[in-house]
């Protein structure tokens, strides 16, 4: 059976940043990398759970919106994949990512989505972690030179 294409990076090359993951037709896949692959540091649920919230609903509202596909966790928390349809640049995509986290960090109100209607586990939302997440990565996707995996792997 084929590896899928995350699979296929050496995460032990991995840093925070974002990447490009893979390429599906007219579909490209980011890596949000938060945490440093296997250091022991990861994104707890509540901060993954409430980022997604935050990030997709400004994402999906941006000037980009119509072109965005998916925002949400990586299983092994930590980041987050970020799908756009290829017409959007990866520097645009960067700047509506950065755009998304500035005003999710002025934004003061309840999290979007959190309510028993909107959301299956509503209970498990948390601002200010999510704050202190994105504060974080903030200057490293600011900064980030952005490569796609087999770059990485040839570093």
């Amino acid at each position: 059976m084929e590896k899928i294409k995350s699979f296929q990076v050496d995460h032990r090359k991995l840093e925070r940043g974002m990447y490009i993951s893979r390429i599906d037709g007219d579909v490209v896949t980011y890596d949000l990398r938060f945490c440093k692959p296997n250091t022991g540091i990861v994104l707890d649920d509540i901060t993954v759970h409430t980022i997604e919230h935050m990030l997709a609903t400004y994402t999906r509202n941006s000037d980009i919106g119509n072109e965005v596909v998916y925002f949400g966790p990586m299983g092994c928390r930590t980041g987050f994949y970020f799908l756009v349809r290829d017409s959007v640049t990866a520097d645009k995509a960067r700047s509506e990512l950065v755009s998304a986290i500035k005003q999710t960090l002025e934004y003061e109100g309840p999290v979007f989505g959190a309510s028993e209607i909107e959301c299956g586990n509503y209970r498990e939302l948390d601002l200010e972690s999510a704050k202190t997440a994105l504060r974080e990565y903030l200057p490293v996707i600011e900064n980030a030179v952005i490569m796609d995996y087999d770059e990485v792997n040839a570093l």
